[in-house]
């Protein structure tokens, strides 16, 4: 075994929270090094962005080598049920901000963060483990760090971020987990090479197919002629279908009118991925000498993508607050850090609850539509869910029942 120099910080994981904070903070002149236990390029899912993260990758350098890999563009999200369909477009939001962002094949976009954080002189170890940290009383960390051949080393350092994802490091170590409030709910999802993708916007549109009032399609357009497809719906209905993987997703196919056309015969580049009860949560957001990210700390649900907004969102918050702390300032990590993480959580919580209970289903495919109540639910689906000018989020709490409730009184009258 053998030990490593002190270092400002370590940063477990290279996806794109790890990437932000550890740009950031190398930019201010901090030394940082990053963990990671896979080897990149690798697979993972949450392919979808929000225009919210282009605000983080912009300000720490990392925005001119994403838009080199000429991703998909994404302009909005479209939802559909029953032949009525419901378009966002981004650049009709409340908020202001970016009206645009990507849909990315994720082994190729976390690949072309993590190579340019090594351009700009950041050490990335891949393939090396964590399997233990302790932290002295002032926070200060040892961490013992296994390699592939084995071999062990000790890196001492000033503070941790846990970006590691669904790796869940340091709630797994620390015995942070705790169980999500939202209902067990379950994945399974491969990517296409299409051979029949139509031409012009059709063929580009993120789509998310809602086949039942609690299971959903999901239809995700890249650059490269590959589509990521996948359901998403209760952990009980997944457990109805049999067989391979494979089989189950083409048995699940059937359940999309719209769609089964368009992908049947394709062969699938993987055999499907199955994720059961995937929403996560944590007992802390933070403690001395380390802070959660991404979803090493949350995960809720995909339907609004808003993971890799969350990871990118925490990632540069606590780099900024390790930053400050660093330089000798006073940090109130309660509500600087974990006060504002959970007001955002706490937003999309609501959406995604509404959204399985049929409140927001109501409000996205009743018509006539309501403009100005689409554009500000817009605003939460672009990920500026801290813009509290926006109704819909100061008052997530009750307003979407609220209007679930207009509409059935409504529905009621034409009866």
């Amino acid at each position: 075994m053998k030990k490593d120099n002190n270092i400002d910080v370590l940063i477990i994981g290279a996806g794109p929270s790890g990437c932000v904070a550890a740009s950031y903070l190398h930019q201010k002149g901090f030394s940082v090094r990053v963990i990671e236990k896979s080897i990149f390029p690798r697979f993972v899912i949450g392919e979808s962005l929000l225009p919210r993260c282009m605000d983080h990758f912009d300000e720490v350098g990392l925005l001119d080598c994403l838009k080199e890999q000429n991703f998909e563009v994404k302009r909005g999200a479209r939802f559909l049920k029953n032949n009525v369909v419901c378009d966002f477009d981004f650049s009709k939001k409340h908020s202001e901000g970016w009206d645009w962002t990507w849909q990315v094949p994720r082994a190729d976009f976390d690949n072309t963060l993590s190579n340019e954080l090594i351009k700009k002189g950041v050490p990335i170890s891949f393939e090396n483990e964590v399997v233990d940290v302790a932290f002295a009383d002032n926070g200060t960390s040892k961490t013992t760090v296994k390699d592939k051949d084995g071999n062990t080393q000790i890196i001492s350092a000033k503070y941790i971020v846990d970006s590691s994802g669904y790796g869940r490091v340091l709630p797994r170590l620390l015995d942070l987990d705790k169980p999500s409030a939202l209902p067990l709910h379950s994945s399974i999802f491969t990517h296409v090479k299409e051979s029949k993708r139509p031409e012009g916007r059709e063929g580009t549109l993120i789509t998310f197919d809602v086949v039942k009032d609690h299971v959903w399609l999901w239809v995700i357009p890249f650059s490269n002629g590959v589509t990521s497809i996948g359901f998403v719906g209760p952990t009980a209905l997944f457990e109805q279908y049999s067989g391979t993987t494979s089989e189950k997703l083409k048995e699940m196919m059937k359940l999309s009118s719209y769609y089964y056309d368009r992908f049947y015969g394709e062969d699938y580049l993987f055999d499907p991925l199955e994720i059961k009860n995937y929403s996560k949560s944590v007992k802390k957001l933070y403690g001395k000498g380390f802070t959660l990210t991404g979803n090493s700390s949350e995960f809720l649900d995909p339907i609004f993508s808003s993971g890799v907004t969350f990871a990118t969102e925490s990632g540069l918050l606590s780099a900024k607050l390790i930053a400050k702390e660093l330089r000798g300032e006073t940090v109130n990590w309660e509500t600087e850090y974990s006060d504002y993480i959970k007001e955002g959580v706490n937003v999309f919580t609501t959406y995604v609850e509404e959204w399985y209970a049929g409140n927001l289903q109501k409000i996205f495919f009743h018509r006539p539509e309501n403009p100005e109540i689409k554009s500000q639910i817009c605003a939460v689906l672009a990920g500026y869910v801290w813009d509290k000018t926006n109704p819909f989020i100061k008052n997530h709490n009750r307003l979407l029942k609220t209007v679930a409730h207009i509409i059935d009184l409504e529905n009621e009258k034409k009866e």
